[in-house]
């Protein structure tokens, strides 16, 4: 055996070691027992080694293969899975403050009461440049593949002697990428029997949009049902300035719905119902507000004070700044100066969440933002805790959480017409909706996220010229909380049960 091993070709890269463990998670109705095991996927490019994706996958034990398989993913791009993983879907999660708010660090490890390992095994994948991933340097082995995102090629060098280092961050490589994960972990683990279902949230979610058409049209994957968390659906919506419209529109309830949870809105007395102030801004947002922004300086002179006027009472500003700003409120502006007075600053990603503005005196909004850099050190240590110490993956590399690197780097990899817009993902999920009349979808926000509006996501649906069958099989429902809403207790709870409730009725067909 030894002479035999010894006369196998040497590989071209050898991956970091992975681990495995068996554990039980105890959160449900009843105990389940599952193997853990967190390793490298080796992807290739004629042929040669490119890239190593890092996944985890938790697996029920018993070797059910009709039980449905979850690949889940965040977005950014540049983030790392840990967020659903450590937040709303794995079996542990970081144990959050009932509101939301940030948790004592370090953060406390809990069994995850709402884990979707109750009703599906779950596959965690950090695309190529985030969490363990990353581009393959080949002067390197293992752990000392560091290579920076924005590295270049050695002058001299062919396609062949050295990759692009940027290979993967952009749109159609990086959903190649997760197709070809995706087909590879099915043929390893003899599950192409198994229902599928694909999940992501941000702009993980635009990639499900797009996978959607992609995993069934070109790796012959057929879905069983694609859920999108806080989606960003069309990229060029995320984006404002002096002559968009949409984009205004989108936000406005939002804003008016941060400023009746703090207590500033003069269109609702305190103690209004979300719902109630939700229906008045979306009303506002879609007739009013709407025809202000289009018309401009075209609009009287009464109306157009009476529209300012009432975006004001919305949104708990000053006229004067809401004047002053021609009705467009930036995010930022919003965050800051709503609650000055009391010199704290709103979330971008939750606006029901606060923290303190260092620089109070400054002329630029210069305060940390606390629902996304504020999370980043307890996803971060439980995260690392959960793959180091509870499954023992051995590796000198640093976990990226976030990669802003990456995410400058981001590009458009498609031919297209320089006067086309970047491709969004709400033809994709048309198509694949249309493609398979037999996948379900499931499209959820949080209410109080100024990064990915829900009412986006709902303007957008109300565009897609939907069949009643089609219609039937997508589910639309929003929950208290921001772009990760799942920190709120009571909305983890409500979605747990909500994406239980949706697996099984997908699953029945």
């Amino acid at each position: 055996m030894a002479e035999e091993e010894q006369q196998q070709p040497k590989r071209d890269h050898e991956p970091p070691r992975g681990a495995e463990t068996a554990a039980r998670w105890t959160g449900g109705a009843k105990p389940l027992d599952y193997t853990a095991t967190a390793k490298w996927l080796v992807l290739r490019k004629k042929e040669k080694p490119s890239a190593e994706i890092f996944s985890v996958s938790y697996v029920a034990k018993g070797g059910d293969h009709t039980r449905p398989v979850a690949f889940v993913f965040n977005g950014g791009p540049g983030a790392s899975s840990a967020y659903l993983h450590m937040g709303a879907v794995g079996p542990q999660r970081v144990a959050f403050p009932a509101n939301g708010t940030l948790p004592t660090l370090p953060p406390k490890l809990v069994q995850n009461e709402s884990s979707w390992l109750a009703f599906a095994d779950l596959v965690f994948v950090d695309p190529v440049g985030t969490g363990f991933s990353r581009i393959i340097d080949r002067d390197k082995k293992g752990d000392e593949q560091e290579k920076p995102p924005e590295a270049q090629p050695k002058p001299g060098g062919g396609e062949d002697d050295k990759p692009d280092p940027n290979e993967y961050f952009g749109q159609k490589r990086d959903l190649e990428s997760l197709c070809e994960f995706m087909a590879r972990w099915l043929s390893e683990h003899d599950r192409w029997g198994s229902p599928v279902f694909i999940a992501g949230e941000s702009y993980g979610g635009y990639r499900v949009g797009r996978l959607v058409r992609m995993l069934q049209e070109e790796a012959g994957i057929g879905l069983n049902g694609a859920i999108l968390i806080s989606p960003a659906l069309e990229l060029t919506d995320l984006s404002s300035n002096d002559y968009g419209v949409v984009q205004w529109v989108d936000l406005l309830p939002t804003m008016a719905a941060g400023a009746a949870f703090h207590g500033r809105s003069r269109a609702f007395p305190n103690g209004t119902g979300l719902a109630e102030v939700l229906a008045g801004a979306e009303e506002f947002a879609s007739n009013d507000y709407a025809a202000f922004l289009i018309r401009g300086a075209s609009l009287g002179v009464p109306e157009r004070e009476r529209t300012l006027s009432r975006l004001a009472d919305l949104v708990g500003l000053p006229v004067e700044l809401v004047t002053r700003a021609e009705g467009r409120v930036s995010p930022i502006v919003f965050a800051r100066e709503l609650l000055r007075d009391q010199r704290k600053v709103l979330g971008f990603y939750d606006v029901s969440i606060t923290s303190t503005d260092p620089f109070p005196d400054r002329p630029e909004h210069s305060a940390p933002d606390p629902t996304l850099v504020g999370i980043g050190p307890a996803y971060t240590a439980a995260v690392n805790r959960q793959l180091r110490s509870e499954i023992g993956v051995r590796t000198d590399r640093e976990y990226r959480l976030l990669s802003l690197e990456v995410n400058q780097a981001w590009k458009e990899d498609t031919q297209r017409h320089f006067f086309a817009p970047p491709e969004g993902a709400t033809d994709s999920f048309r198509y694949g909706m249309a493609l398979n009349p037999h996948m379900r979808a499931f499209l959820t926000h949080g209410r109080y996220d100024m990064a990915t509006p829900y009412y986006a996501s709902d303007r957008l649906r109300n565009l897609m010229r939907l069949d009643p069958d089609t219609t039937g099989r997508l589910t639309v429902r929003h929950f208290e909380g921001g772009h990760m809403f799942y920190a709120w207790e009571e909305s983890r709870r409500a979605f747990g049960a909500a994406i239980a409730e949706f697996v099984a009725g997908a699953l029945a067909g």
